[in-house]
């Protein structure tokens, strides 16, 4: 009978963190942006290949909805207005923490689909802190082939990844 009572309290302990840190997480909000392609293949910007990069960001919503993240919405043209050309923001942290805290974004996702080859393809992601700017994560995640399906597994791959560096921090 001590065993279970004390079972009992550990359970209702355990419980109770875990509902904590899921409360803590839903209130994390991250902002995804489109991501970019940049094809380095001979045939570059087919339009499979620009269906596929379209794609990645509203799966990758869905993934970190799951996941217990706030999305931020960033609509396209106040990402285009931030962005000064191809690969700005990828390449300054500080001009997509601008952007993910106009609006009112903890974190933002500057994504991009590296293509070098036909036979595979790395979706690539940095992670940002909004209130300072600070790279958080430099993610790659490698989708071998255009496959739907693959490109479905690479981005969930990615989720974990940016679940993993945010369970770093908090």
């Amino acid at each position: 009978m001590f065993y279970l009572k004390r079972l009992a309290r550990l359970c209702a302990k355990t419980f109770i963190l875990f509902a904590v840190s899921m409360s803590a997480m839903a209130e994390i909000s991250i902002a995804v942006l489109d991501f970019e392609l940049k094809d380095l293949t001979l045939a570059p910007r087919i339009p499979a290949e620009i269906e596929r990069t379209a794609s990645i960001k509203p799966l990758l919503e869905k993934e970190l909805t799951r996941l217990g993240y706030q999305i931020v919405r960033i609509d396209a043209e106040a990402q285009k207005q931030a962005d000064a050309g191809v690969g700005y923001l990828f390449d300054h942290s500080d001009a997509a923490a601008k952007l993910a805290a106009q609006f009112n974004a903890d974190y933002i996702l500057v994504g991009r689909l590296h293509k070098p080859s036909f036979l595979f393809a790395y979706m690539m992601g940095h992670l940002i802190r909004a209130d300072d700017g600070k790279l958080i994560g430099d993610l790659i995640a490698e989708a071998k082939g255009p496959n739907k399906k693959l490109t479905v597994k690479t981005v969930e791959s990615l989720a974990v990844m940016i679940d993993s560096a945010l369970n770093k921090l908090h």
